[in-house]
């Protein structure tokens, strides 16, 4: 992110709230469209007073906007008219899904163009494969990631051993972790073998490597898992390692269900710490 500029107004005239923005958009909610990064993160661009709307320091997080008649800028420079970008990546075993990596193996966005100009959806930890979005639409990443959205992804889980019915329905009823309570939207064996079974497993929450935890704790070691579904879109028959550019139709069906879909609290009350520690999670799932 570029640095403060010059042109910043002093805090002293900083503003809480711009009379003539009540009508637009949420100003975090316009930079996550314009690539800045999550809606957490250009909130964070707000609170640091690097905002600017018609030359005016804003530091309110519930500004609204409009981008087509007013001049909105970060670090003193205008915000960019943005081309949104959608790609579903079949993202191989040993891959990391994160954007920056030290060790500097394979990521995800190293698969498609202008990778580095984008991030991911629904992260996947390294040993997994499957169904990535990659984009830089903040917004749609925000609905698609927060667990309050309660996006629905959809995992074949290949397990060794067979899981009886009983286990089946312990997934569904739930299992506590050390951060907080998980359970599985639903569960169900697809096909058994002699020494292993492949079962199709759905979310709608995303901690840190949850399906392999839970399967843990029933006994039963993940050998293979592959994301196949996040929402509306699906994984098809894209090759492991590529990539296809999204349609219209299936932008607007995940928008559709960001939209639509909220899911119910759980009626077992969570310490602040709990709540915070399962946020920081959905970056590392399954």
């Amino acid at each position: 992110m570029a640095r403060r500029s010059h042109n910043s107004k002093p805090r002293g005239q900083q503003i809480r709230q711009l009379p003539s923005a009540r009508t637009g958009e949420r100003l975090q909610k316009i930079l996550a469209g314009s690539g800045y990064g999550s809606r957490r993160q250009c909130e964070s661009l707000i609170l640091e007073g690097r905002v600017e709307v018609d030359r005016k320091v804003v530091v309110e997080l519930g500004t609204r906007a409009d981008p087509s008649v007013q001049d909105i800028r970060v670090d003193g420079e205008a915000i960019p008219r943005l081309k949104l970008i959608y790609y579903l990546v079949n993202k191989p075993p040993g891959t990391v899904s994160t954007n920056r990596d030290p060790a500097g193996r394979s990521r995800v966005i190293d698969l498609v163009p202008d990778g580095d100009q984008l991030f991911t959806v629904g992260r996947l930890d390294r040993s997994s494969e499957g169904l990535v979005l990659v984009t830089n639409d903040g917004e749609l990443t925000h609905r698609l990631s927060h667990p309050r959205f309660g996006i629905e992804k959809t995992y074949v889980v290949e397990v060794h051993g067979h899981l009886t019915d009983q286990k089946l329905k312990q997934l569904r009823k739930g299992i506590h972790l050390a951060e907080a309570f998980a359970q599985v939207v639903r569960a169900r064996v697809k096909r058994s073998s002699k020494n292993s079974t492949t079962l199709e497993i759905i979310l709608n929450e995303g901690r840190n490597r949850e399906i392999r935890r839970m399967l843990a704790r029933v006994g039963h070691k993940v050998q293979g898992l592959k994301r196949v579904a996040l929402g509306p879109l699906k994984l098809g028959e894209i090759p492991v390692g590529a990539y296809r550019q999204l349609t219209r139709d299936e932008v607007r069906a995940l928008r559709r269900v960001s939209s639509t879909t909220f899911r119910s609290q759980p009626s077992q009350k969570k310490s602040s710490s709990t709540r915070r520690r399962a946020g920081n999670s959905l970056r590392n799932t399954t």
